[in-house]
Parts: C-alpha cells; structure tokens; sequence
C-alpha cells in the first residue's frame, strides 16, 4: 500500500463529504447518530470479540496496566458510547443558529453563524470509545472526519466503523463522512497531518510525545493538550469528609486517565488531621505516594519527592503529596507545575473559593468537587472530541460549539455604502 496515496485518497473523499453533510439538517444527523446507536448495540458480541483480539495483542506486546485499562470494552464501556450517541442526538444543533444580529447606522443587519470547521483529523490511542465520541460529535456538528487509533485498537476500531458506516447508510448521509484508517503503518499519522488542502484541523489525543510530535510536525491547526497534572488543594477551612472523598475519587476512580489527580496539596493546619486517614485510604488501594519532607514525617512510609514529581503525569497508582502554607503557596506551586488542565480547591471559605477561581489559570478550575468531572459528557457537551489546554481556538473539553466556527453574515435590502 502506497500510504501517501491511501491518505490523500481519504482526504479527497472526507472534503466532498464534508460539504454534503455541512447541509444536512438536524433530522437527518440525528437520525445517523440513532442508528449508529442502534448497530453497537445489536453488534455487542461482535464488538466485545474484537476488543478480545486486541488485549490479547496488547498482552503479548507487554502493555501496561494502564492502556490495557484504556483499551478494554467492558459491556457498560459499551453501553456508554450507545448512550453517548443518543445524548448527542439530543443536543441542540449549532450549526446555522445565528446571533447577535443587531441593525448598524447604516440600515444593515450584522450578526455571526455558526459553521462547520470542516474535515477533522483526529489521532488517538488505545481507548476505542474515542471512535465514537469523535463520530458522533463530527457528525453533529457538520464536519466529515478521519479517525486514526492506535495500532494496539484496530480490530476495535475496524469494528466500530463498520457500525458507524451502516447508521450513516441507513440515514442517507455519505460513509465517507467518518473514516478510519484502517492501517496500522505509523506514516499515515504523518500524512494525515500534513494533508492541508483536505485537512481543517488535527486533535491528537494520546500520550505527551505523541501530541508534542504531531504539534511540531502539523501543517494544519492544532487542538490539544499535552499532559493533565492536576492538583487538588485540601485548605485549612475544608471540610474533612468532603475533603476525604474527594481527594480518593480524584486519584483513585480511574488511573490512566488525563483528569485523575496526581498531586495533593494540604494546607499545613489540616495535615494531620487529614493525612494520615487519606494515607490509609490510598495505601489500601495500592497507591504509591511520594511526599514532601512534611508529608514524609507525618507518613512514614512515604517515599520522598523530588522535582520530577512535582512536574509527571503518572497515569498510574502514584501520588505526589506536598503540604503547603495556605491557599497563596498552593496557587504559586500549581502555577509552576501544573499542565492548565483541571484543578480543585477543597474550602468552605466563600472568599478563598472565588479567588481559587480566578486567579489559577486551567481550563478547568472547581471548587469542592473530583477532577474526574473534568469530561465532556459530565459538563452537558454529549461526549468531548478531546480536552485543551490551549487558548485559542477551544480550551477545555471540545464539544459540539469547539467544532465550529463563527461567519459574520449581513442583511441588507439594497443598502449601498455612501
């Protein structure tokens, strides 16, 4: 297979798809996204055989714990893309709405319209729900996509598009809407994003050196973030119980997932009251931590931390603790270390919480709450194409609205400029 040809070949098509599905109405999208539903679900066994074949792949490959957590389909992983696509379906479709239409001095009418980006790539690895996710959200929001998973998910994948491709048949839309690339040879990544003429925009998704490779080598924009060090803070006015519950559920709910905690900073009046119970808590769950000097005296068998703590994305049961002064060392510790992804302040101070808010500078900052409800489909978005930590031109989880864009559109009724 000649893959510059193969992947310029998915580019011609997914351009001419994009602009038949830019004029498909809602009905139509929503009726694709049904019947998508409709085929995972009366393709369950098929899928969870096919997901077989990969672990078992993976296995035999040495994979680590934590991508084999990503690639696994379990049956309510499952049941969560079905539910995914209908929650989609349910949105309201952006595309078209107009707004702020207000008259100017001269006569005319100026406003903005929503619009498709376009053709969507998207790279991604071992979690073949993102498949889904990225389809369905594609689909809703007008855009035509070619979906790139990990070599380590493909019979998954293969098995997801053929589903994908039968929904969009049945609801008249063309197939060549949502494409997977169906090889596994690593010089498609490279020509996917550098295919300008049929490519809008790249979403990487996947680990650091991925996402840095694909930032520095795209010849297209780029959505993305690289690492998600997120960072709880326990202040000295929180209240214990919630503070306990939360700082497990943010570390220990799912490990290899970019908006699990991995560093706990303690306000020093609460360290030891509140410490040692969370160190029995992470220690019955296999959680290594790895403290401060400060940390380290109230737990004894916590290993101490150096700076690379501090600044790694462990993906994995590993902790970093460090107990810091008050609210203002906390902020300056997360503003040197964090990845701008999601952090949590855990207060019942009003005042501390306001200022938590403004001043960290994440794509998602909460207040009293897991940082593992930093995901598109808690947030009300259906699914998220990704999270980014970037500015511009999306930040935090990308739904439907981050894959659009806005046209000024004019009414007039023969209006000259004098």
């Amino acid at each position: 297979m000649n893959i510059k040809d193969y992947m310029t070949g998915l580019g011609q098509q997914a351009k001419v798809a994009g602009r038949e599905l830019s004029r498909a109405d809602a009905g139509k999208k929503n009726a694709a996204l049904i019947a998508i539903a409709e085929q995972l679900a009366s393709q369950t066994e098929n899928l969870t055989a096919e997901n077989a074949n990969d672990l078992l792949a993976g296995k035999e490959k040495g994979l680590d714990a934590a991508l084999l957590d990503r690639l696994e389909l379990t049956p309510a992983r499952i049941q969560a893309m079905i539910d995914g696509l209908q929650e989609v379906a349910a949105l309201p479709d952006p595309i078209g709405a107009i707004t702020d239409m207000n008259y100017r001095p001269s006569g005319i009418q100026v406003g903005q319209m929503r619009v498709p980006l376009g053709v969507i790539g998207i790279i991604y690895e071992s979690r073949p729900n993102v498949t889904v996710d990225a389809a369905a959200l594609c689909l809703k929001s007008g855009n035509a996509c070619i979906l790139r998973g990990g070599s380590e998910s493909i019979h998954s994948n293969k098995a997801i598009a053929k589903c994908i491709a039968q929904g969009l048949q049945t609801a008249g839309l063309p197939v060549a809407a949502v494409q997977v690339v169906e090889t596994t040879d690593r010089a498609a990544v490279g020509e996917l994003i550098t295919l300008s003429e049929y490519v809008d925009v790249i979403v990487p998704r996947g680990g650091k050196n991925l996402i840095a490779r694909i930032s520095n080598e795209a010849t297209i924009p780029v959505i993305k973030h690289l690492d998600g060090i997120c960072h709880v803070y326990i202040d000295a006015q929180a209240d214990y119980a919630k503070a306990i519950d939360i700082a497990v559920n943010s570390k220990t709910h799912r490990y290899g997932v970019c908006n699990a905690m991995e560093t706990l900073l303690i306000a020093e009046p609460i360290a030891t009251q509140v410490l040692p119970e969370l160190a029995k808590k992470y220690k019955a769950v296999g959680v290594e931590l790895r403290g401060c000097l400060k940390t380290c005296s109230i737990v004894p068998d916590c290993i101490r931390a150096t700076e690379e703590d501090w600044a790694t994305e462990y993906l994995a049961p590993v902790l970093s603790i460090k107990i810091v002064a008050d609210i203002d060392e906390a902020m300056a510790h997360i503003n040197d270390f964090s990845s701008r992804h999601t952090e949590s302040i855990i207060t019942e101070n009003y005042t501390l919480a306001r200022r938590f808010l403004r001043e960290v500078d994440s794509s998602s900052v909460m207040v009293n709450a897991s940082t593992r409800f930093a995901d598109g489909f808690e947030y009300g978005l259906g699914a998220e194409i990704g999270i980014s930590t970037d500015k511009l031109h999306a930040r935090g989880p990308v739904g439907l609205e981050g894959l659009t864009s806005l046209k000024y559109v004019v009414l007039g009724d023969g209006h000259i400029r004098e």
